[in-house]
């Protein structure tokens, strides 16, 4: 029998899911603002957790979902108050953090993406393949009407994690919106979102928000480790260029060989004005045939990063503090030297990623889709 993870709408591919980690990295402020909010007696009902994908917003919200239904109401004994709480830390021993890990948890209510499908057993089956809807549909937010009546029954919290809410369709976010004005009794709601002006304004205006930011190399490094991808130093230094600080989006490079990809990406580049046509045409071929579609998708966002970095080095007259790769200071510097090729690199690149994107959606080749963008980044 296998041991692989249950599919699931929101784990990343080769990642513990965010209930199985307990720990969070790098986003101390994040976490001080809500225990300040909860050890002042002014715990909204609403909370929006927001900031680039991968950095840890799901992570904390099992972790203030985990704080919240192990941390019983403080009450005064013959001894005083208890010293308020300086951390959201529950041991994983706690009864709570063993049901939450199962899922079984009656205070707790999770709504995301299910599976795609009319009727109960169409969406089991896709969700056992890991086929999932589009979106977060109203019949899954109509679902907690259930769980408040069952949870109302003993009197204590209960908390409810969206993730994410920008995958609500109109009439879910609808829902959820009528919820955070009539809020039920003793309920938090925790909203995710990596998108957060794409909401719906009153539903932003309605929750207290936590801003969540990139990860340092160092922190990187130490999330890493978390989700048992140990790597060097240098790596984790060019692991958080390329994944502008998401833990997650680093897992996805690690995953894919995403290090080594961008720089035979950063080495083609560097052959110009004459491109290594055998290594020009050994790349694209690297991205064609059956299951590479994802590695097809990491070269173009890696090319959209190198482009990006060539111009912001001419624009600013120096290349970016961390390398991405190995000698990647001299590439850029010769390849953008000042601001006006900065700004031209800027341009093509923008139309040479369109018209990639646009070949992507028609099924164009995938060898030839990569060669003609490199073209069109020398012209």
């Amino acid at each position: 029998m296998s041991d692989a993870p249950l599919p699931e709408p929101d784990r990343i591919e080769g990642a513990p899911h965010p209930r199985e980690t307990l720990r969070l990295i790098g986003q101390q402020a994040a976490e001080e603002d809500f225990l300040t909010a909860f050890n002042s007696d002014r715990l909204h009902h609403g909370w929006l957790l927001t900031g680039p994908r991968g950095v840890g917003k799901a992570t904390l919200a099992w972790r203030i979902a985990r704080f919240l239904l192990a941390t019983p109401p403080a009450e005064d004994d013959m001894f005083g108050a208890p010293p308020p709480p300086d951390n959201l830390d529950i041991s994983p021993d706690h009864p709570v953090s063993h049901r939450i890990l199962a899922l079984s948890e009656p205070g707790l209510f999770l709504l995301r993406r299910g599976g795609a499908g009319s009727s109960e057993s169409d969406q089991a089956k896709a969700l056992a393949e890991g086929r999932f809807a589009a979106e977060i549909r109203v019949n899954e937010v109509r679902k907690l009407g259930h769980f408040f009546s069952l949870s109302a029954a003993d009197g204590g919290r209960r908390v409810v994690i969206v993730d994410s809410a920008d995958e609500l369709n109109v009439q879910a976010a609808n829902a959820i919106l009528k919820m955070l004005e009539e809020p039920p009794a003793n309920t938090t709601l925790i909203l995710i979102s990596h998108q957060p002006a794409r909401l719906l304004p009153t539903i932003r205006s309605r929750c207290r928000v936590l801003r969540l930011g990139p990860l340092s190399p160092e922190d990187m490094s130490e999330a890493l480790a978390q989700a048992d991808a140990h790597v060097a130093p240098q790596d984790a230094a060019a692991l958080t260029e390329l994944s502008q600080g998401s833990v997650g989006e680093a897992l996805r490079l690690i995953n894919l060989d995403g290090l080594p990809l961008y720089n035979e990406i950063l080495s083609v580049l560097g052959s110009l004005p004459n491109f290594d046509r055998p290594r020009l045409l050994a790349l694209s071929e690297s991205c064609a045939g059956k299951g590479k579609e994802a590695r097809l998708d990491l070269l173009l966002t890696l090319v959209d990063q190198a482009t990006a970095r060539l111009a912001r080095t001419g624009v600013t007259g120096q290349p970016p503090l961390n390398e991405a790769a190995p000698k990647e200071a001299g590439i850029l510097a010769r390849l953008s030297p000042d601001a006006h090729t900065g700004r031209h690199w800027a341009t093509i690149a923008g139309q040479a990623s369109d018209r990639a994107r646009h070949a992507r959606t028609v099924n164009v080749d995938p060898a030839a889709l990569v060669t003609d963008l490199f073209l069109q980044l020398k012209s």
